[in-house]
């Protein structure tokens, strides 16, 4: 059946529709041959020989879903040019091409999935399904009540207002404390943005929840292979929101 090309690169786990369509427009994707530089594009990948980069691709690899525990240290970019290492590093035994869904940033650390399953990666991390996500932070100095309030209520940032789902403080040390939060976005650096903003810089950021699925006791560095269940109720979770 005939699809448009930038949906068949996405679901090969090449990447996504978006990066797919800056690869047509680069010229770097041919069908049958012939070079497609234009949008609109269509090709039957059953029948059809599609090439990224001289390379034929194919949606017919049995779809996997690994969940990592990331330690800080790593990137979640497949390819990094200053050679920092690359969280597929972590990943011994498994010879398929997968890619994360979402990301954490270099100095962050816990749950994060990594598939080759394009169509599952877009709906985790596309806005209208607001898949929930939770994250324990540490930041320096201690959160007054007012300054939790104004947390919960909405920090202002350059791109827009901040505002998680749920705002708690766990715990307390001498110079620093535990915030939990959930939150349905994945704006770059959005978390740590909005702490500095508040004037508590975050020492350390761990994601332990995305939806039902809970990072549990899973040591860093390793992963597992989600169930059947988990993938099912990871793609049946998530309701689109009203706009």
């Amino acid at each position: 059946m005939k699809a448009r090309i930038q949906k068949i690169i996405a679901q090969a786990g090449i990447a996504s529709r978006r990066a797919a369509e800056k690869m047509i427009l680069e010229g770097r994707v041919t069908i049958n041959g012939l070079q497609i530089t234009e949008m609109g594009a269509m090709a039957d990948p059953e029948q059809d020989d599609i090439r990224v980069d001289g390379r034929l691709i194919s949606v017919t690899t049995t779809k996997i879903y690994l969940l990592l525990n990331k330690p800080r240290g790593y990137v979640t970019t497949l390819d990094d040019p200053q050679e920092r290492p690359i969280v597929t590093s972590l990943l011994p035994g498994i010879q398929e091409r997968v890619f994360p869904v979402g990301r954490l940033d270099y100095d962050s650390e816990g749950l994060l999935l990594l598939t080759n399953d394009g169509a599952f990666a877009q709906r985790l991390q596309h806005p209208r399904y607001q898949v929930r996500k939770t994250y324990q932070v540490k930041v320096e100095g201690h959160l007054t009540n007012r300054e939790m309030r104004a947390l919960s209520e909405g920090v202002s940032l350059d791109d827009g207002l901040f505002k998680p789902i749920t705002a708690a403080l766990e715990k307390k040390s001498a110079k620093s404390c535990w915030v939990a939060l959930t939150l349905a976005e994945g704006r770059n650096r959005v978390i740590r943005r909005a702490f500095a903003a508040l004037g508590h810089p975050v020492v350390r950021l761990i994601r332990v929840s995305l939806s039902d699925l809970e990072l549990g006791d899973l040591k860093p560095g390793a992963y597992r292979h989600l169930t059947r269940k988990e993938v099912f109720r990871l793609t049946v979770a998530s309701k689109p929101s009203d706009y």
